[in-house]
């Protein structure tokens, strides 16, 4: 097939491959590791799975760019780090369990350990982003023609409020947004209408999503 390629996309289907194998010789290393006997940290998961949190998170955010550079899938859902886990997460300056953090009685410096988990947490979506943007697409970038919506189930997980919670767009959507926008809608706005909005603007016509009651403007 590559020799019915013109240069540019020869030069594209090797850089795809190239990255699909450097992910499997992570992987192979990692099982490798894990089935040699050594102690691990997180014995119970299964032998690809790293032991470092970042390296794990970096392997999924490779495989979904990847995926969607080969137009594999054009939907991927990615659960960063579940809510309910007492894992603790060093690299975050922080020594309690996210969990545990989580229910900070509005003590302060327990709501200090908890952002400084979840700036942590946040700070690793850069990587995929930058990711995507280094991909080539048309005459633009993989970021321009994704949308990347993050994002919390909870405003405050001390009292299990799902009211007001956190979330970022990142990407064009393919040009259905312009970006560059803070919005603050009202304390009752259903998260549901963010949801709602963005499927409208990628063509999705249904009505109502969820418990949604209209669009968000943005």
């Amino acid at each position: 097939m590559k020799t019915n390629l013109d240069p540019l996309d020869r030069s594209r289907l090797d850089e795809h491959l190239e990255n699909i194998r450097e992910i499997e010789r992570r992987i192979q290393k990692i099982e490798e590791h894990n089935a040699s006997g050594q102690s691990r940290q997180l014995p119970t998961a299964p032998v690809g799975v790293p032991d470092a949190f970042e390296e794990h998170v970096k392997l999924m955010f490779d495989l979904q760019a990847v995926a969607f550079a080969a137009d594999i899938t054009r939907v991927s859902s990615f659960k960063l780090s579940r809510d309910s886990v007492g894992r603790t997460f060093p690299e975050s300056g922080v020594s309690a369990g996210f969990h545990g953090a989580s229910h900070h009685g509005d003590n302060p410096q327990r709501i200090t350990q908890f952002a400084a988990i979840n700036r942590y947490h946040v700070s690793m979506v850069p990587y995929f982003l930058d990711k995507l943007q280094k991909i080539q697409e048309g005459d633009g970038n993989l970021l321009d023609r994704t949308l990347v919506l993050y994002g919390s189930p909870m405003g405050d997980p001390n009292v299990h409020n799902h009211r007001r919670v956190p979330m970022f767009i990142v990407g064009r959507g393919n040009g259905v947004l312009k970006g560059h926008l803070h919005v603050s809608p009202p304390d009752t706005t259903p998260t549901a209408n963010l949801y709602l909005t963005l499927l409208h603007r990628l063509g999705v016509n249904i009505e109502t999503f969820g418990d949604s009651t209209g669009e968000v403007a943005i």
